[in-house]
């Protein structure tokens, strides 16, 4: 069975894994889905529909707001803002108040292993490709590809990581990289990384 704090408010809706756990005062609204072995920081909020793959970590005070989608492995940082509307406003035109049928939800997706740092914002809708690294305090307005190390407000690409999470290191070849702590390669080709 779950382990699910007392002060937790997980929707009886919600999907949650035998193996997950959902840490003091999160969130977790109808229809989310937690995977395998997840972990729900203090104070986190999952919206409406969220999936959350196997074995994630969304660390405390984190939003992840519908429809948001993450793959396996996939860790969230303190903080983190993954956001769902692209153009946020509290009225419309007129001057009446929005509701739910004036806009247009639009999501997150996070592949497979991918990390985002500390107090990141991620505004959709976006990609982050599989085994990226955000760093801490980055705001990512653009799709993100596999791999890639992104820094700044607006992020922007620095470098490569491998799956390890450690930057990588160029070699004799240059369209290979090395990781520094695994000794695997990488190969790099029209701007895209693949493992060698």
């Amino acid at each position: 069975m779950a382990r699910i704090a007392p002060s937790a408010d997980v929707s009886e809706a919600a999907k949650i894994s035998d193996s997950a756990s959902i840490w003091h005062l999160s969130q977790v609204r109808e229809e989310a889905e937690i995977g395998a072995n997840c972990v729900v920081g203090r104070g986190a909020y999952i919206g409406t529909g969220v999936h959350v793959g196997d074995n994630c970590k969304i660390q405390n005070y984190a939003l992840v707001y519908e429809p948001a989608y993450l793959e396996d492995g996939v860790f969230i940082g303190p903080a983190v803002v993954l956001t769902n509307d692209h153009n946020p406003r509290a009225i419309n035109a007129d001057g009446t108040i929005k509701s739910a049928d004036d806009w247009h939800p639009v999501g997150v997706h996070i592949k497979q292993g991918a990390a985002i740092g500390a107090r990141s914002v991620c505004v959709a809708p976006i990609t982050i490709g599989a085994w990226a690294t955000i760093a801490a305090g980055a705001v990512v307005t653009k799709d993100v590809p596999d791999f890639a190390l992104m820094a700044g407000v607006p992020a922007r690409q620095i470098g490569w990581v491998g799956k390890a999470g450690v930057r990588l290191e160029e070699t004799d070849d240059p369209q290979r990289l090395r990781c520094p702590k695994t000794g695997d390669e990488y190969v790099l080709q029209s701007g895209t990384l693949t493992e060698a």
